[in-house]
C-alpha cells in the first residue's frame, strides 16, 4: 500500500507541475511574441533547432544512465559501489556537457551565418552555451531521483527554473526592445541560460544532500566494468535520440530557407515560420499537458500485463488508453476548430494564427494518438520500432519540405504536418495491435468520438446564435463550455459510461479489500 501511497504522489506531483509550467509557458510565450512579433519568433525558433541538438547530446545518454545504474547500484549492500557509479555517470555527463557547450559557443557563428542563414542567431547561440554543462548534470541528478522515486525535487528545480526564467526576461527585455530583434532574443534566451544554471545548483545541492544521508560517509568504489555498462546505455541512447534531433533541426532549417524561395522575403519567411512553429504550435500542444496522468498512471500497468502475459487486461488498458486519448483529443480539437480565429485574435491579435488553428486542429487526434501510441510501444518493449517510425517520419517530412514547399509555401508545410501526424498515428495503432494482438475498435474509439461531438458542436452554436451571443471572448467560453457539457454526456452515455462503471466498481472493490 505504501508503494501505492507513493507512486499516486509521484503521479499527482508530475500532473500539477507540468501542467502549471505548461500553463506559465504558454502565456510567457504569448508574451515574448507580442514583444518581438512573429519574425523574432522564426528567428528565436531557429536558435533552438541548434540549441536542442546541442541539448539532446549533453543529456539524453546521462539521464537514462543515471536511472538505471542507480536502480541497480542501490539495491546491494555496499553503498560505495553506487557512490562510485554515480559519480562515473556525473563526470561523463560534465564531459559532454563541456563538449556540447564548447562546440555551441565555437561554432556559433558559421551554425548560424551557413546553416541557419541568418547571422543574428550567433550571439543567442553563444549565451545559451553555458548553460549545457549545468543541464547535463541536472540531468543525471534527476535520473538519480527518478531511481530513488523522488520527484519532488525534479519538480521544485522546473518551478524555480521558470519563475527565474520568466522574472529576468521580463526585466531585461523592456531596455534592449529598441536594439532590434537579435537583442530582443538574445534577452530572452540570457533568461534561459541563468534559469538552467541555477536549476542545476538547485539540484545539485538535493542531489549531494540526498547522497549524504544515503551513503552514510561510504567510500567510492565503483565495480570493474562500470565504464563498459555505462557506455553500452549511454552509446545507443546517445545515437538513436542525436540521429533524431539532427533530421529534425535539419527539417526546421529547410523551412524558413524553402519559404525563402517562394516568398523571395527573409523577413517575411521567418515570420511565417514563428507564427506556426513558435506561436500556432504551442496552443495545439498545450491540451496535452491533460493526458500526461494517463500516461503516467496506466504505462507502468501496460508492461506489467505484457510481461505477465496478461492478453485480456492489455487489450483493456489498451483499449482504455486509446478511448480517453481519442474522447479527450477530439474535444481539444474541435474546440480549437471552431474557434482558430477568436483564440488567435485573444492570444495575438493576429488572424494569421487563426488560419494555422484552423487547419492543424482537426487533425490534433492524430498528434495526441501519435504520442500516447509512441508511450504504449515503449511499455511494451518496443523502443526500436518507436526509433525506426521516428526516422521514417523525419526522413518524409524532410523530402515533401523540400518537393512541396518551395512551390506552395506555407501550405506546403501544413500539408506535411497533416500527412505526417496522421501517418505517425496509424503506425503506432498497427504496431501496438500487432505486438499486443488486440483488435483495433475503430467505429468505438475514433469514429464515435468525431461523430458525437459533431452533434455537440451543432446544437451548441445553434443555441448560440439563437441567444445572440457575439464577441471573441463570450463565444470562446460560452461555446466552450456548451459544447464541452453536451459532449461529455453523449460520451457517457454512449462511449465512456461502462467504462467509468468498471473503474470506479474496481476502484470501490479495492478499497474494501484494504
Amino acid at each position: 500500500m505504501g508503494k501505492a501511497i507513493l507512486y499516486l504522489k509521484n503521479a499527482a506531483i508530475l500532473t500539477i507541475t507540468g501542467l502549471g509550467l505548461r500553463a506559465a509557458g504558454m502565456f510567457f510565450r504569448v508574451y515574448i511574441a507580442g514583444q518581438i512579433g512573429a519574425e523574432g519568433m522564426g528567428l528565436y525558433q531557429l536558435i533552438f533547432t541548434i540549441y536542442s541538438l546541442c541539448i539532446t547530446v549533453a543529456t539524453s545518454g546521462v539521464s537514462v544512465a543515471a536511472t538505471r545504474l542507480a536502480a541497480e547500484e542501490l539495491t546491494q549492500p555496499d553503498m560505495g559501489r553506487a557512490r562510485g557509479v554515480l559519480g562515473k555517470v556525473m563526470r561523463l555527463g560534465l564531459a559532454l556537457g563541456l563538449a556540447a557547450g564548447a562546440a555551441q559557443f565555437l561554432l556559433a557563428y558559421p551554425a548560424a551565418k551557413y546553416w541557419l542563414g541568418d547571422a543574428r542567431a550567433v550571439l543567442s547561440l553563444r549565451i545559451l552555451a553555458p548553460s549545457l554543462p549545468f543541464m547535463a548534470l541536472a540531468a543525471a541528478a534527476r535520473g538519480y531521483f527518478f531511481a530513488r522515486r523522488q520527484v519532488g525535487p525534479g519538480a521544485r528545480a522546473q518551478i524555480y527554473e521558470q519563475i527565474i526564467r520568466i522574472g529576468l526576461v521580463l526585466l531585461v527585455m523592456p531596455r534592449v526592445m529598441d536594439w532590434g530583434v537579435q537583442y530582443a532574443c538574445a534577452a530572452v534566451v540570457l533568461g534561459n541560460t541563468v534559469s538552467e544554471i541555477a536549476s542545476a545548483l538547485f539540484m545539485a545541492y538535493h542531489y549531494k544532500r540526498d547522497t549524504h544521508r544515503l551513503f552514510d560517509g561510504a567510500k567510492a568504489n565503483a565495480p570493474a566494468g562500470t565504464t563498459g555498462r555505462l557506455w553500452r546505455i549511454v552509446a545507443p541512447v546517445e545515437g538513436g535520440r542525436c540521429l533524431d534531433s539532427a533530421l529534425r533541426t535539419v527539417e526546421n532549417t529547410l523551412v524558413p530557407a524553402c519559404l525563402l524561395r517562394f516568398l523571395g522575403s527573409r523577413e517575411e519567411s521567418l515570420a511565417q515560420f514563428g507564427a506556426l512553429k513558435g506561436m500556432a504550435m504551442p496552443v495545439l500542444l498545450f491540451p496535452f499537458s491533460f493526458l500526461n496522468p494517463l500516461a503516467t498512471l496506466l504505462l507502468p500497468e501496460v508492461t506489467e500485463a505484457h510481461i505477465l502475459g496478461k492478453r485480456r487486461t492489455l487489450e483493456t488498458l489498451v483499449g482504455r488508453i486509446m478511448l480517453f486519448t481519442t474522447t479527450f483529443s477530439v474535444l481539444a480539437g474541435g474546440l480549437i476548430t471552431l474557434y482558430a480565429y477568436p483564440l488567435g485574435r485573444i492570444l495575438y491579435q493576429d488572424e494569421t494564427i487563426g488560419f494555422y488553428l484552423r487547419v492543424l486542429a482537426p487533425v490534433l487526434p492524430g498528434m495526441y494518438l501519435d504520442a500516447m501510441g509512441d508511450a504504449v510501444l515503449k511499455g511494451l518493449g518496443e523502443e526500436v520500432a518507436t526509433f525506426r517510425y521516428s526516422i521514417w517520419d523525419s526522413t518524409l517530412r524532410i523530402v515533401l519540405v523540400l518537393a512541396l514547399m518551395p512551390r506552395f509555401g506555407m501550405k506546403g508545410f501544413l500539408f506535411v504536418t497533416l500527412c505526417s501526424n496522421i501517418l505517425s498515428a496509424l503506425l503506432n495503432i498497427f504496431r501496438i495491435e500487432k505486438v499486443a494482438g488486440i483488435k483495433t475498435r475503430w467505429y468505438r474509439w475514433f469514429l464515435q468520438p468525431m461523430l458525437l461531438f459533431g452533434l455537440a458542436a451543432v446544437l451548441g452554436e445553434g443555441s448560440l446564435r439563437l441567444l445572440g451571443v457575439a464577441g471573441d471572448w463570450q463565444r470562446l467560453v460560452l461555446g466552450g463550455l456548451v459544447i464541452a457539457c453536451l459532449y461529455c454526456l453523449f460520451m457517457l452515455r454512449f462511449g465512456l459510461g461502462d467504462v467509468v462503471k468498471t473503474l470506479l466498481a474496481k476502484r470501490k472493490a479495492s478499497g474494501a479489500g484494504a
